[in-house]
């Protein structure tokens, strides 16, 4: 069951000059000051989710996880709904430690301690994510995969909870190797199977692998879709894979999923 916290006791989180000796150096001349960047309430209107809150929220993350819920509670007292923090601030939130990390600003330990924080957040939250579900319950089913051996499954686990939106039963799995990829493939009957791409280390593997696994499946009409930051940053890579390339947002990928699943069922 996920956590629950008080959100009417939540103070704001502010970045004090104290606190930036606990960040990279390299980071250090980035921290945002002023009150636009606070997470207070004294706002008029909705807070934007912009660059600037993406850097603050990626920034406490780096400070400890209590901090990065304090940047979250903030947004939310500004009106913003969890859908749209998970896809305007968490998402581009990984992206900008990613380019981070690519840069050589933060070590391999400091990347992973802020990913799993990023990750944490949405554990944190998804009981509250989900108040929200769908009541119609459409019985497909979908399973999704990271690649074999993938290192983060922060995006697929997004997905999942979006999929659960819409009234789909889900099942997550995060395969250490070709071996189980197969195994959970073959596990049970599933409309659909969505495979998150993260490199490009088994796009041979997968574009041999996943036309067998369909034709020997329980569900002959299963659909299969690929997804991920492979199909993100280099969809025409992943073209010779036997699926449909989906490289929007999570909600935005679910919702022409679930249109898709719609219209084949009214051909039948």
């Amino acid at each position: 069951m996920a956590q629950q916290f008080n959100f009417d006791s939540a103070q704001p989180t502010v970045l004090e000059p104290g606190l930036t000796a606990h960040l990279p150096e390299a980071l250090r001349r980035d921290v945002p000051i002023g009150p636009r960047l606070v997470g207070g309430t004294s706002f008029n209107g909705k807070l934007a989710l912009d660059g600037a809150q993406v850097h603050l929220l990626a920034q406490a993350c780096l400070q400890g996880l209590d901090a990065a819920r304090q940047v979250v509670f903030g947004w939310q007292r500004q009106g913003q709904s969890l859908a749209d923090i998970y896809v305007r601030g968490i998402t581009p939130c990984a992206r900008l430690i990613g380019e981070w990390w690519t840069a050589d600003r933060l070590d391999f330990a400091m990347t992973t301690i802020v990913s799993t924080h990023l990750q944490q957040l949405l554990h944190d939250f998804s009981a509250e994510f989900l108040q929200e579900a769908s009541p119609q319950r459409h019985g497909w089913s979908v399973l999704l995969l990271t690649e074999p051996g993938a290192q983060h499954s922060m995006g697929l686990f997004m997905l999942s909870e979006f999929f659960k939106l819409e009234g789909w039963a889900v099942t997550l799995g995060v395969p250490q190797d070709v071996a189980e990829f197969k195994r959970l493939f073959q596990s049970d009957w599933f409309d659909a199977v969505g495979v998150s791409v993260s490199t490009d280390r088994h796009l041979g593997t997968l574009a041999a692998l996943l036309p067998q696994l369909k034709d020997c499946s329980l569900n002959p009409s299963m659909r299969m879709f690929l997804g991920g930051p492979m199909a993100m940053r280099e969809p025409a890579r992943l073209k010779s894979i036997a699926a449909d390339v989906v490289a929007e947002d999570a909600p935005t990928a679910v919702k022409w999923i679930t249109q898709c699943m719609h219209l084949a069922s009214f051909k039948v």
